[in-house]
């Protein structure tokens, strides 16, 4: 089996020190930074934006997965992509799906994935046609919004579907309540990515912590 990538969310670090938290992080073997981008509409918290993932861009080498929880993301696609971001997940419910194919083609045209992602409540059936464009597909096992939530293991239930009707090379990321014991139902079902926040974040060794999510 592949190597299980790792993104810690920068939802759980300290704010005040980004910087040396991404290195902290960087340092104990995480393959990603999550960087969850939340507008106050698509999800009732607000965190941060394009001129943040620009500095972040100038402090790690590693890619940075910016997930936009946020209403017209296609609208930020191009700000965020000249930001420095490597991936940019979009949500399913924010947008028409007659735009999805082509949110999907302006991610590419800069060079980086394009990922989409799905709530606890949307029916896997709906987006099953968009894999073979999506480079990664991320399924929530909580409501997006808030870090620190109670793991959905109905949720990851949809992730055998998805494989068994995605490309290969798709990604499957999982983002919500993952610890050691939720890694493991993931994975098993066939997740290839997983964000954790405070999991990794509130660890007394955030290495060991990174490491027990492969």
């Amino acid at each position: 089996m592949s190597k299980i990538i790792i993104s810690p969310s920068i939802l759980s670090a300290d704010f005040a020190n980004l910087e040396r938290d991404i290195k902290v992080v960087e340092k104990a073997g995480a393959d990603w930074i999550h960087v969850d981008v939340m507008d106050g509409h698509f999800v009732p918290n607000i965190t941060i934006g394009v001129p943040v993932v620009k500095s972040l861009r100038n402090v790690t080498k590693l890619p940075l997965d910016v997930h936009l929880m946020i209403e017209n993301p296609e609208k930020y696609i191009e700000p965020f992509a000249n930001a420095g971001s490597d991936i940019i997940t979009f949500h399913y419910e924010a947008v028409k799906p007659e735009n999805i194919t082509e949110i999907i083609r302006t991610i590419k045209s800069f060079g980086i994935k394009a990922g989409m992602s799905i709530k606890p409540k949307t029916d896997v059936k709906e987006i099953l046609e968009y894999l073979p464009q999506l480079d990664m597909l991320l399924v929530m096992t909580v409501e997006p919004g808030f870090g620190g939530q109670k793991f959905m293991q109905d949720c990851a239930e949809k992730i055998p579907t998805i494989k068994a009707n995605a490309p290969e090379n798709l990604i499957i990321q999982v983002d919500g309540g993952i610890n050691a014991e939720t890694a493991k139902i993931c994975t098993n079902f066939g997740a290839t990515s997983l964000v954790a926040g405070n999991y990794i974040y509130k660890a007394e060794n955030i290495e060991q912590a990174i490491q027990s999510l492969r």
